[in-house]
């Protein structure tokens, strides 16, 4: 016989049973719903921090080639015309007659390639003389080597001697068949005493006037803007040089390299010291006037180490002469980097000034930045500071 159950012992076994039931249907939708809506939202947030943050590569990619490219830039054309103690006789303020040797007319080719016939002693120091040319095409006579060059940029040329000596500690050692670059330091010997070769090397003097003096190897940097990096088509627009060196191809401006992937916009001005702190208009066809000539304080017929008037653009239709770059104070650059990659949803619309020109708008979906600095040619500038 089956016994009765209290009443309150079937009421906590109807409650316990009712605890133990689980969700419904409807409550676990409800609860499928929710989760649902906090993970949309949690990768909705991680991919707006991952875009951001991928944007952010970008951006700092782009600002840090510009800035790059601009150090690279700077750095070299603050080199611009050292050679030691060489001294173009028409910035030698101790020259008491009519300077000699100014180059006049056209200026040097930069890509002549090296060979005793060509490179006379007027070209050569003409090289000395003209340590920086601009150009808004390729010279005719670098078409073969500096290809691709992007549309609206220019190309600059940088020369100098090397700034440590050949075969020293931490710089490249002395080899035969470069071209190296000797001054004199004998008292004996002229400022404007050189030699840019690659043999002999015996005739320019240290200051004990007995031993020679040494040897730098000759730099010529060729700088401009092609429209690849490293494969033709891959379409990143990337600032590349061509270097003055030794291969198997003889004593030549070499194949350009890459430098900076991302530079789009190359232009360059240049600043001429055209006047005298008097005012006056330079005149190397005269002997050296002066101020006050008691004390030789203050040409009046050559240069300050400022530059004068406006910045010019060297261009197919107005050239650079060689009048005008033999008083180059100050180089003025403007570089656009554009970044690697397309950024969604992006549209740049702007136009960036380049001094004289402008750029764009482009349109496309790459971001872009502007960069503007000026550079003083300190090797030339310094000899024509006076009191």
């Amino acid at each position: 016989m089956m016994r009765a159950r209290p009443a309150g012992k079937t009421r906590q076994l109807a409650r316990a049973l009712q605890r133990q039931r689980g969700l419904t249907l409807i409550e676990l939708m409800v609860s499928v719903t929710i989760m649902l809506i906090v993970l949309a939202a949690l990768i909705a947030l991680f991919l707006n921090v991952n875009n951001t943050q991928r944007e952010m590569v970008k951006v700092n990619r782009q600002i840090e080639g510009g800035r790059l490219s601009v150090f690279v830039l700077e750095n070299e054309i603050t080199h611009a015309g050292f050679w030691e103690n060489y001294m173009p006789e028409f910035d030698d303020l101790t020259v008491s007659g009519v300077p000699a040797k100014v180059p006049t007319g056209n200026a040097p080719d930069p890509c002549l390639p090296y060979s005793a016939v060509n490179w006379t002693e007027d070209y050569k120091r003409s090289l000395l003389d003209m340590p920086v040319q601009a150009y808004d095409a390729v010279p005719a006579s670098c078409a073969g080597l500096l290809t691709n060059k992007k549309a609206d940029t220019d190309v600059l040329v940088v020369r100098h001697a090397e700034t440590c000596i050949a075969g020293m500690p931490n710089c490249e050692a002395d080899t035969l068949g470069k071209l190296y670059f000797q001054s004199s330091f004998c008292g004996t010997q002229k400022p404007s005493d050189f030699d840019l070769t690659t043999a002999g090397f015996a005739t320019m003097m240290s200051k004990n006037c007995t031993t020679p003096s040494p040897k730098r190897k000759f730099i010529s940097d060729i700088y401009y803007v092609r429209d690849y990096a490293e494969t033709v088509g891959d379409g990143i627009p990337t600032l590349a040089r061509s270097r003055f060196d030794l291969s198997a191809t003889g004593l030549a401006q070499q194949p350009p390299v890459p430098l900076i992937e991302g530079v789009e916009g190359f232009r360059v001005e240049l600043g001429l010291d055209t006047l005298s702190k008097t005012g006056a208009a330079v005149n190397y066809t005269q002997a050296i006037s002066w101020a006050d000539a008691a004390v030789r304080s203050s040409p009046t017929n050559r240069g300050d180490g400022s530059p004068d008037g406006n910045f010019v653009h060297c261009s197919t239709a107005s050239p650079c002469t060689a009048d005008q770059l033999i008083n180059v104070a100050a180089v003025k650059l403007y570089v656009v980097a554009r970044s690697i990659e397309v950024s969604p949803g992006h549209s740049d619309t702007r136009t960036y000034n380049l001094g004289s020109a402008t750029l764009g708008p482009f349109n496309d979906r790459y971001k872009r930045h502007a960069f503007t600095t000026a550079i003083r040619m300190t090797n030339v500038t310094g000899r024509r500071e006076t009191p």
